[in-house]
């Protein structure tokens, strides 16, 4: 592969594997995607779009309004799933890191041994769909990589972040003194 099609390749894929430290044996335990959830706004957005188009034919003079309501309705729906497609959060064998944005893109990274605290948040409708929210606390004062949004299974993978932890072993096992 070029390196140009290597570049043109960024804008449109988070292209995780490259933010690897493979070099030192890192590698991914999961790389998770926003909850479909998330889709739902776009989706109903498109719906709109598609019914101001058909509104056209008995509109009138004004067919041309519903026409810019519809293909703005588009293109805020086109680049909101965008934005969702590009935002990835990676649990590797060595840190947890989120890549963000389609145009700038924004790398916060976390290294395992300065996570303190993990919260999970799930509202109502988070538990009902499988989504919630992770907080993390770290060592630093100003941290990067705070709130993820729109986890699916957060259970899961706070256990597979915590599993991770101790594998490594950051954290002493507590129930089995030496």
């Amino acid at each position: 592969m070029s390196a140009l099609t290597r570049k043109l390749r960024g804008f449109i894929d988070p292209d995780v594997d490259r933010r690897l430290l493979a070099s030192e044996g890192e590698f991914i335990i999961d790389e998770v995607i926003k909850h479909w959830v998330t889709l739902v706004p776009p989706m109903c957005a498109l719906a709109l779009s598609l019914g101001c188009y058909v509104a056209m034919v008995n509109a009138g003079a004004a067919w041309w309004l519903l026409m810019v309501l519809g293909l703005a309705l588009d293109v805020w729906a086109v680049i909101r799933m965008f934005r969702i497609h590009m935002d990835r959060f990676v649990i590797t064998n060595m840190r947890v890191f989120r890549v963000h944005g389609a145009i700038n893109q924004h790398l916060a990274t976390m290294p395992m041994t300065r996570i303190l605290d993990i919260s999970v948040e799930q509202p109502f409708l988070g538990r009902i769909l499988g989504y919630g929210h992770f907080v993390f606390e770290s060592a630093a004062q100003d941290q990067g990589l705070r709130v993820i949004r729109y986890v699916g299974h957060p259970e899961q993978r706070d256990l597979t972040i915590q599993r991770v932890i101790q594998v490594a072993g950051l954290r002493t096992n507590l129930a089995h003194p030496k």
